[in-house]
């Protein structure tokens, strides 16, 4: 009886998976999504679920021959700058391999339905030496131009933040995508 408790427990206590999103629409195509021109807009939340920062960004979605380059310029609320440039090359079956140049190792994106899941390790630059954390990146098309993306950050396997935003599809705005 009690390890019978223990598993419903522990079962409600999981996040929804990726398979729970196999028929929502609109559909979460990645190079359909992530191409051209677009915008985020978030916040940046920390251990306590306080707001510790807001942010905009400015991305450059583009692909050849099934790799996606998505080129991401963020500006802060205090005026910091950065910029991650993500490659997105195909995996097997509804997957994709995800570096960046802060990113530690390979992340693995994946798809289904409406959903986008992304999984990674990000080296963050602090005042006392960098620091790895592991980010869990649920994104969740919800019309045909935009995007809601909720990401956890865990270190050593404890909640440390959470990042949320929103990115928004600018089909009207050209983009000039440099041959590969």
């Amino acid at each position: 009886m009690l390890a019978t408790s223990v598993m419903v427990w522990l079962g409600g206590c999981s996040s929804p998976g990726l398979q729970e999103h196999g028929i929502a629409e609109p559909e979460m195509r990645p190079e359909d999504f992530f191409t051209g021109f677009l915008t985020a807009h978030g916040v940046i939340k920390d251990w306590q679920g306080g707001v510790a920062r807001h942010f905009s960004a400015d991305i450059t979605a583009c692909w050849s021959a099934g790799v996606g380059t998505l080129d991401e310029s963020f500006v802060f609320d205090d005026g910091e700058t950065q910029r991650r440039v993500w490659t997105l090359t195909p995996g097997e079956e509804a997957t994709y391999v995800a570096t960046a140049g802060d990113v530690v190792g390979d992340g693995t994106a994946r798809w289904q339905g409406s959903a986008f899941f992304l999984d990674y390790t990000l080296r963050i630059e602090l005042e006392d030496g960098p620091i790895d954390v592991h980010i869990d990146d649920r994104m969740y098309r919800v019309s045909e131009r935009v995007l809601i993306n909720q990401s956890k950050l865990k270190k050593f396997g404890f909640g440390v933040g959470e990042i949320l935003l929103t990115i928004i599809r600018h089909p009207d705005v050209g983009v000039e995508c440099s041959p590969s």
